[in-house]
């Protein structure tokens, strides 16, 4: 019999446990598929007496993950504690230096510090394997440094949060405003304990980043990712965007240009009968586009016990497997640093702004739309009281940097109230 497969787990939240549940429930099926038997050594988490409704009696403990991570008695380190600082980077750290594998589905971690921590893993021979920490239960990492090898990736986009969807399709659904579905969603328990990390993109937005890395053979730049939150998006947004035939996504795109790498994660709009139009509540999906295999769409549940387990369960068995890969598809050694660039394609916008009700009014708004060389491809007013009325802006395509200038235009007109809303419609 092949030499089992030993596991060290940090981290025994719903993701560790959900682990633990999958190797002690399936462990003759997992030693069928992968040749050799999958076991848990030890683990690690902050409190020993928690209540975690698992059996851990017959793993070894460790108060700390580092020690963890240097055991004698582990071939893998199964990291699934979070954070980019502290203990989850210096016990991977100790883990690649003691010469284990990592499985990984910490996705702030490898966003920020993936480009050391890869080089250091190739240096020692060893595998960073990091499928959960992108849309949960999708197998997207794998299909970019696998299933679509051959071809060369010309877009990556999609929607890589699912409390962001489950909050855009409530609001839609109930006819409720962003605050009350967001309070809702907190109370739910769906969102960061930092809600401005789900909400504000950023969660997404390392998600995202850690695509392009094997997408275009990029090093990994969460720096250079647009970020823009939902939180300016109103029910009234959502209702009429419905009227013109799209919705609302944050949704995450990242393409290679000539001027450099676009990464985005923003409020878009898609039509309604595109894939990702049709996208309910906490669901990820996530677009592909090739030279050869043109487009292909990946849907599943984004986060969650089962999902993310089962993500890092299928690194682990790759592992069991003898399959060896370079972290982000290939030696990260020649992983080129990307110009960043932003977003410089084309794309029609939507524009909601608050019109006073003065003479010419629209006349202005239409002037300084065609000075920054921007024409209109339709234009709609929605009620009407004694000082203003909301009016929409579909423009005809142009880049985001002739609509800031417009929208800056916007202030001197003497006819816009507040803050205009931009929101980019995307080509699905």
């Amino acid at each position: 019999m092949n030499e089992p497969l030993r596991l060290g787990i940090a981290g025994l939240g719903t993701v560790g446990v959900g682990i633990v549940r999958i190797v002690q429930k399936h462990a003759d099926l997992l030693e069928k598929r992968s040749g050799r038997p999958i076991v848990i050594s030890a683990v690690s988490a902050r409190s020993r007496t928690k209540n975690r409704d698992v059996d851990l009696s017959g793993y070894a403990w460790e108060d700390d993950p580092v020690q963890l991570a240097q055991r004698n008695d582990i071939d893998v380190f199964v990291e699934v504690m979070g954070g980019h600082e502290g203990p989850a980077k210096d016990a991977t750290e100790a883990a690649i230096k003691s010469g284990k594998d990592v499985v990984t589905a910490n996705k702030a971690l490898l966003a920020i510090h993936g480009q050391d921590l890869a080089e250091r893993a190739e240096d020692a021979g060893r595998l960073i394997r990091f499928e959960a920490a992108v849309a949960g239960g999708i197998p997207v990492v794998k299909a970019l440094t696998e299933g679509l090898a051959g071809n060369e990736i010309t877009r990556v986009m999609g929607v890589m949060n699912g409390s962001c969807n489950y909050i855009l399709t409530r609001m839609e659904d109930a006819g409720l405003s962003y605050e009350a579905v967001f309070d809702e969603a907190n109370q739910l328990g769906y969102l960061e304990a930092d809600p401005e990390l789900d909400v504000g993109g950023i969660d997404a937005g390392h998600k995202l980043a850690l695509l392009s890395s094997i997408a275009f053979g990029t090093q990994v730049d969460f720096d250079a990712v647009e970020l823009e939150g939902i939180g300016s998006i109103t029910i009234e947004d959502i209702h009429q965007a419905a009227d013109m035939g799209f919705k609302i996504k944050l949704l995450g795109v990242a393409q290679l240009t000539g001027r450099g790498l676009e990464q985005r994660m923003s409020p878009c709009l898609v039509p309604d009968t595109s894939p990702l139009g049709q996208l309910q509540g906490g669901t990820n999906m996530v677009v592909l586009e090739g030279d050869a295999v043109s487009q292909i769409v990946l849907r599943g549940p984004g986060a969650g016990e089962g999902p993310t387990a089962s993500a890092v369960m299928g690194d682990v068995m790759d592992v069991a497997r003898g399959l060896r890969f370079s972290t982000f598809g290939q030696p990260a050694k020649t992983l080129r640093k990307a110009r960043a660039a932003r977003a410089a394609v084309p794309a029609p916008y939507y524009l909601r702004l608050q019109l006073l009700d003065k003479p010419g009014a629209l006349a202005k708004v239409a002037h300084a739309l065609g000075e920054a060389g921007i024409s209109i491809d339709r234009m709609r007013q929605y009620g009407h009281d004694d000082t203003a009325a909301p009016v929409l802006i579909v423009t005809h395509k142009t880049t985001r940097t002739a609509l800031d200038e417009a929208l800056v235009d916007f202030q001197s007109t003497g006819v816009v109230s507040g803050t205009p809303v931009a929101i980019r419609i995307e080509a699905v």
